[in-house]
This record gives C-alpha cells, sequence and structure tokens, in this order.
C-alpha cells in the first residue's frame, strides 16, 4: 500500500477517502468507517514524526485522554494508530492515524482571512473555545496549540475545537524546537512560557485563547515578525497594542479582556477558563471588567503552589497540627513584630517600585518606522525606504481602489518597527482592477446566464427582448460585450434574449404559393394551411383573400391558415358562351 493512494482500508475498517484539508502537521481526508457504517474524519500524520520511539508512546498516551474527552464543543476522537506502508522509494514506514468525528463547517483561520470579525461574534466564538478548555482543563488535559486553525465553526454556527493532546505528544517527544514550530505552526500563538522552552499548564491555553480573541478582533495577530524566533521574542519582551489601535470598532472593554489575557507572567493572567469566560461575557454587554489586584504575599512570592512534596507536605502538617507538642519555645512577640514590620516595610517598597516601573516607549538609534507608502508610485516608494536604510522587494496586486501602478500597501505594514538590514519591506503595487473574461452565454436560460456571469465577478445589465424563430424564449441570444471579451470584475453584461416570437407580415394578395414558401422560410418557420373557398370565383396564382392570424407578432411554429378563391372561373365561362354562338353560326 503506497502512502499516497487513496481509497486505501486503515486497521483493516477506516476507508481514506478525498482530501479536504492540509496542515504543518497532518492531512486529513474525508473517510468511512465500514465497521459502523459511519463518516469520519481521517488525519493522516507525517511519516517523519513516526520514526521517534518517544513520539509513538507518547502519541498513543494521548489519542486516548483524547478519546475520553465527549463534549459538545470539542471533536471526538474515535480511534488513533499506526499503519505499515510503503513511501515513494518503496521502504516501509509507520503512519500514524486519527479517527475524528466529521464537522462540516469552516475552519475559523479562514473566517478570520476575510477580514475582523465583528465584536459580537468573536465573543460568542471565544466563549465557545473557553468552554471547551474548561472542560479539558478539569480532565487534565492541556492543548498547547489553540489557534483559528483547530477551531472549526459549523454550518450551524457552533464552536467546535479540535486536536487535543497531539500537540503535547509532539512537543514532549525528541524533536527540536525548530523541527516543532514547522510542525504546529507558527509561532504566533506561543505563549511566553512556550517560546522560553518552559513547562506550560492551563495558563498556556488561556494565553493562546487570547491572541486567537485579538486576531479576531483585528483580521491579525498581535506579533508578527520575520521569522518564528522574532515572532517568540515579541510574546516574551514586547507589550501589545491595544486591539482598538487597529479596529476602532473594538471597545475598551474588550481591549482590557485581550491585554489581561495577553499577560506576559502567567501569575498576572487569567488563571481559570471561566474567568476568561465571565469577563468576555461582561465585555460583550458593553461593560468593563474589574480584575482583582494579586495579594501582597503574591506579589513578592507568586502564586502559592497547588502541589507540595513530601517533605513540605509534612512541615505543613507539622506547623498546622494544634495537638502536636512543640519543642522549642516561641520566639519574644517584640521579634514577631520586628519581622512583621520588616515584611511590610519590604512589601511597600516593591509595591512602590513596581507601580513606578513603567515600559519604556524608547527605540534604539538604529530602529525604524514603515512610513505609509499607499498612493505612491514604486520609485517613489523605493527612495523613501532606502532614505531609512531599508530595502524594498515589488510585489504585484490588483486592486479595486487603488489605481494601477500605485502602492497599494506594504509588508510589513505602516507603523511597523523594524531594524535596517533585518527585513525587506515588501511593497504591493497595483495593477489595476481584476480582469476577466465574459463567458460565451449563447442558448443559456436566463437565470443560468446570471448566474455564471456572477460567479466571475460581474453584473447582470439591462434585457432586450429579440424575435426568433428558432431558439425558444428566456434563452440568451448574445451578450454585449461578446462572450471571450476582457472586461473588469463588476463590469455589466447586457443580454440579447429570444421573446419566443417571430413577426408574420401581412400575406393577403400574395399568391398561394409565394405566400406559404415565405411562411416555411428560415426567417419564420411557420406551418402554412391553404384552405380553398369555393364561395368565390378563383383567380390565376391562387392569391390569399385571407390568413387567420393577423399580421405581427405571433408564437414560434404557429400554424397559418391560408384562404384562396376557389369556385368556378369567371375565365372558364365567358369562353364557353363564345363557343356557342360559333356554333350557331356554322348552322346558319
Amino acid at each position: 500500500m503506497h502512502v499516497t493512494d487513496n481509497d486505501r482500508l486503515l486497521a483493516g475498517r477506516y476507508r481514506v477517502g478525498e482530501l479536504i484539508g492540509r496542515g504543518g502537521m497532518s492531512d486529513v481526508h474525508a473517510g468511512t468507517d465500514t465497521r459502523l457504517g459511519r463518516s469520519v474524519a481521517i488525519k493522516l500524520l507525517k511519516s517523519s514524526l513516526a520514526t521517534d520511539p518517544a513520539f509513538r508512546t507518547r502519541f498513543r498516551q494521548e489519542a486516548q485522554s483524547a478519546a475520553r474527552m465527549a463534549h459538545p464543543t470539542i471533536v471526538r476522537v474515535f480511534d488513533a494508530g499506526e499503519e505499515t506502508v510503503l513511501d515513494g522509494s518503496g521502504h516501509e514506514v509507520q503512519l500514524p492515524f486519527i479517527v475524528m468525528e466529521r464537522v462540516e463547517g469552516r475552519l475559523l483561520r479562514d473566517i478570520i482571512r476575510e477580514g475582523p470579525l465583528d465584536p459580537t461574534e468573536a465573543a460568542r466564538i471565544t466563549d465557545g473555545v473557553l468552554t471547551a478548555l474548561e472542560y479539558s482543563h478539569r480532565a487534565g488535559v492541556v492543548h498547547r496549540d489553540i489557534k483559528p486553525g483547530n477551531i472549526m465553526i459549523t454550518s450551524a454556527g457552533q464552536v467546535k475545537v479540535m486536536d487535543f493532546g497531539i500537540a503535547r505528544a509532539i512537543s514532549d517527544s525528541s524533536t527540536t524546537v525548530a523541527q516543532t514550530t514547522a510542525i504546529l505552526g507558527t509561532a504566533s500563538y506561543f505563549s511566553p512560557e512556550q517560546a522560553k522552552g518552559e513547562t506550560v499548564d492551563a495558563r498556556t491555553d488561556l494565553y493562546s485563547t487570547g491572541v486567537v480573541l485579538f486576531e479576531m478582533l483585528t483580521g491579525r495577530p498581535p506579533f508578527r515578525g520575520e521569522t518564528p524566533v522574532a515572532v517568540a521574542y515579541q510574546h516574551v519582551s514586547e507589550r501589545p497594542v491595544k486591539p482598538s489601535v487597529i479596529n476602532p470598532r473594538v471597545s475598551p472593554a474588550f481591549d482590557t479582556v485581550v491585554l489581561h489575557a495577553l499577560g506576559k507572567d502567567r501569575t498576572q493572567r487569567y488563571q481559570t477558563a471561566a474567568d476568561f469566560r465571565s469577563d468576555v461575557e461582561v465585555a460583550a454587554s458593553g461593560r468593563v471588567p474589574v480584575h482583582r489586584q494579586p495579594d501582597e504575599t503574591e506579589l513578592l512570592f507568586g502564586a502559592p503552589s497547588t502541589s507540595l512534596s513530601s517533605s513540605e507536605l509534612a512541615l505543613r502538617q507539622l506547623t498546622e497540627d494544634e495537638t502536636m507538642d512543640r519543642t522549642q519555645r516561641r520566639p519574644p512577640a517584640l521579634w514577631i513584630w520586628a519581622g512583621v514590620v520588616a515584611v511590610v516595610v519590604t512589601v511597600l517598597a516593591v509595591m512602590y517600585w513596581a507601580f513606578n516601573l513603567t515600559p519604556t516607549d524608547d527605540l534604539p538609534s538604529s530602529a525604524r518606522e514603515i512610513p505609509v507608502l499607499q498612493g505612491m508610485s514604486y520609485d517613489e516608494a523605493t527612495g523613501v525606504l532606502q532614505d531609512l536604510d531599508l530595502q524594498a522587494t515589488q510585489l504585484s496586486e490588483t486592486s479595486e481602489t487603488i489605481p494601477e501602478g500605485q502602492v497599494v500597501r506594504s509588508d510589513p505594514e505602516a507603523g511597523t518597527i523594524v531594524e535596517p538590514g533585518q527585513v525587506v519591506v515588501r511593497v504591493y503595487v497595483s495593477s489595476g482592477r481584476e480582469v476577466v473574461d465574459v463567458p460565451d452565454l449563447r442558448n443559456q436560460t436566463l437565470d443560468q446566464a446570471k448566474e455564471s456571469l456572477e460567479s466571475r465577478g460581474l453584473v447582470a445589465g439591462s434585457e432586450t427582448r429579440e424575435n426568433s424563430p428558432t431558439v425558444a424564449a428566456d434563452i440568451v441570444l448574445a451578450t454585449d460585450p461578446a462572450g471571450g471579451t476582457s472586461v473588469t470584475v463588476g463590469a455589466t453584461v447586457n443580454f440579447r434574449v429570444s421573446s419566443g416570437l417571430v413577426t408574420l407580415p401581412d400575406l393577403t394578395g400574395q399568391p398561394l404559393a409565394t405566400a406559404s414558401s415565405l411562411l416555411r422560410g428560415t426567417t419564420l418557420q411557420l406551418n402554412p394551411i391553404p384552405q380553398p373557398d369555393s364561395s368565390c370565383p378563383a383567380e390565376p396564382n391562387d392569391p390569399v383573400v385571407q390568413q387567420s392570424l393577423a399580421p405581427g407578432d405571433v408564437p414560434q411554429k404557429s400554424d397559418v391558415t391560408l384562404r384562396y378563391c376557389a369556385g368556378a372561373s369567371n375565365e372558364g365561362a365567358g369562353t364557353g358562351g363564345g363557343n356557342g354562338g360559333g356554333g350557331n353560326g356554322s348552322d346558319g
């Protein structure tokens, strides 16, 4: 069995179907559980992961943990395992796979690409993510890789979080930091403790959720850089801007929630998913959440540990058990009060120092701010950047609003602080409005033609009805511009449409043969029906004396009755009288 073949069978029961998604560590296929007859999603992890025995062990353990979680906001894991397959060179490799619940919907990543979300919708999605995390954290499972690519919004609008436990299996294996970053994606959603390689806990997921909320509100993550290391450095050392600086529609309430969620010190951010979710609900109602300040002991010594060693536990029991006899006399009261005063003085000194310690906004002398380049020509933009010792490269991009040849945007964007020599500024120059070809819409129904136009970004215009002997009613005869013509997106296309009628001329006085031939001709294609009238004398060429349909527009393929005179001929009666007169003369 080849690793690239579709329609293969895993574990003797899961049939792999079409590719429906692709990620840094896996490909996702539609699949069928042939034993239970249900649709599933099958995630095929990269075979390179399976070369690490530690990963295989951790993967099985974490998949089992994830499979035990059953919650409406979490994508269920049904099964996991490894399959021995052949790679492109014919060697056997282990292919790890996960069988999951099949969810119809869109990734939050794809939704954000369309622009910032309404704050109310962002709050609703965040609430769903935090509900999933609250459940998983109570079960002792930390996700470690919360990001828009792991959050699905179903067609009914429900939030579903994916890949619980898989990130831990990868990060706990022997892969390097660089490999882990490549597998899990960019460092845009790493917590400071992840970036520093420290141990992680539930508060790591809450930080990443704060990054996702920031991105939903603004359309971009709080930190961006050329390399994952640069982004990770910003998570550790730089303060994020308020979301409202990027998107003025964001309220101060959401600014407060996001900045609290993105606290560098995990003791200074949200401690539980429930607390985070409560503040999101408060912000969505238009009120600014109020956060409790840590007490003095927390400021000095950090949050109390939730786990104690056996010796620490024994010491606490000894000091708290009033039934135990003390072998040492209590210290004099003066010493106790002196110690209390010393602690208070130390606390006040630390608090004074902390409250007066503000991040500096001074920048290194070599730092440069990307200027606004939109509307300039590329030559003008490169001149401005060169004056700042910044290098530029040109890229092309269509634009509905920026004229051709002018700068649309830059990457990094205007206002970003960069170091000369560390970044190349991508300057996107407008190629004008996007151009498409008008499709050939002849012989399509009007509704089909309009749908085809809209799919190409074109606008349906006027409809002119024209008579046609062969094309049925409401079928397109031609367009203006004609099919194959290149136009800009948003251009209007007018229709010439068959009316289903033909124009019948006045045939009275026409010879019957001529009238019949005209009706049968290619321009009319009507059905002539000759009808003799014995009440009037016949005439040469049988001229039409009456037609059943009046001149004007008539339906295609109509029957037209042509009445002509077919009685006794006047010419025949005169001839007979003349013959009789001749006979009489002969007799005389």
